[in-house]
């Protein structure tokens, strides 16, 4: 089951990184599209994976993961296709949401499924971060092959998407047991009584800023890009970058952050955040700079992102199944989702138009980037109080 797992995400992660970080170029440039309808459509595709993930979280905790997750598969089968024929805002809108849904449906169960793989003495964040580590090697396949599909065109690499997603669901069918769920007890109580727990919500309010601010890798990233006067191509390199880092420096940091306090590590990855956008925004108003140093605004929020995401999210996953305790774990993980990709999609629509003076230098080219800067430097502030006391929770 462990291998099973690990393989699975890089298979999920190479079709995943073909064809989403290309996704807001296509809309811009070949769909005409607005900052505006962009937003709109990446927002509600985070919102389709992960606002409904609370739903995918309950099913698969009552119906098992499995079919959860081979119903996800075909799900994002058909999301593809349809990106591959889209004309216009309603054809892409329609195939953006199917391969979110796809999410909600298989993601929740896989966490469930890891969640008791890692439960031992490696620990479930140690194990969440060498998911990551397997993800990132897709990861790193993923853009480059959408690039070499690039010059045929967002069909092919859409269709291509579908095809690795077709790849996986077989595997799965043939080897994920049919039986991999326990029996739901009356004590585990109705699905939403995770909301009844004040301080599981308080951190999930904190952790949606998180999926607010590493999402503006898809949505924000390629506005600085062109601010720079780079192009769409050199987006590839540093989705690469991204992968290259979590798959060389994932279990180191996972390991020095657990040595930390709680409060700490969360609060240094949520800083590491807001500092990638407060480097933006030093540069939006002034000229591209000449040369390879034009990406380096870029460059340097792609890095601080992606440290910040190294921090956290191993942790916060294993937060979650220590909240649930004995309860099973899916709508836990699916209502972590839920609030955040609500959060995306809100704050897509509100930032998209201020992102638009961001396309060219100028006095109010700063302004977007400093308003997402101020999202994961007051999440910084707020974890503190609540770590403590999850981890006063943990020791009672």
């Amino acid at each position: 089951m462990p291998l099973l797992l690990l393989v699975n995400q890089f298979i999920f992660m190479l079709g995943f990184y073909m064809v989403v970080p290309f996704l807001a170029v296509f809309m811009r440039e070949d769909l005409a599209l607005q900052s505006a309808a962009i937003g709109l459509v990446l927002g509600m595709r985070t919102f389709a994976q992960q606002g409904l993930f609370v739903v995918g979280g309950a099913f698969a905790d009552k119906l098992g993961p499995r079919k959860l997750i081979l119903l996800g598969c075909a799900t994002r089968i058909v999301g593809f296709g349809i990106l591959a024929f889209s004309f216009d805002f309603t054809t892409v809108l329609i195939g953006a949401c199917l391969t979110g849904f796809a999410g909600a449906l298989f993601s929740p169960a896989i966490s469930s499924l890891v969640a008791k793989v890692g439960d031992d003495k490696e620990g479930r964040a140690r194990f969440f971060a060498k998911l990551a580590v397997w993800g990132e090697l897709g990861a790193v396949a993923g853009p480059f092959v959408g690039a070499l599909l690039l010059g045929i065109g967002f069909k092919a690499m859409a269709l291509g998407g579908a095809c690795v997603f077709a790849v996986a669901y077989l595997i799965l069918h043939m080897r994920l047991p049919r039986e991999v769920q326990a029996p739901r007890r009356a004590e585990d109580g109705p699905w939403w009584h995770v909301f009844r727990d004040r301080l599981f919500v308080l951190f999930t309010l904190a952790h949606s800023g998180f999926l607010l601010s590493y999402n503006q890798l898809y949505f924000a990233l390629p506005v600085e890009i062109t601010r720079s006067g780079g192009s769409e191509t050199e987006m590839a390199p540093l989705f690469m970058l991204a992968s290259l880092m979590i798959v060389t420096l994932q279990l180191p940091v996972t390991r020095i952050a657990q040595r930390l306090p709680l409060s700490l590590s969360l609060s240094a990855g949520f800083i590491l955040m807001a500092l990638a956008f407060g480097t933006v925004a030093s540069f939006a108003s002034h000229a591209p700079m000449g040369g390879l140093l034009k990406l380096a605004p870029a460059t340097l929020m792609v890095i601080l992102l992606i440290l910040g995401q190294m921090i956290v999210k191993p942790i916060a996953m294993d937060i979650v199944a220590r909240m649930a305790g004995t309860r099973p774990t899916g709508v836990y993980y699916g209502a972590l989702a839920s609030a955040g990709g609500l959060t995306v999609l809100l704050g897509n629509v509100l930032i998209g138009p201020l992102l638009d003076g961001a396309l060219k230098p100028g006095s109010s080219a700063p302004l977007p980037w400093l308003i997402l800067g101020l999202v994961p430097a007051i999440c910084a502030l707020a974890i503190i109080p609540i770590a403590q006391a999850v981890s006063r929770r943990a020791r009672a």
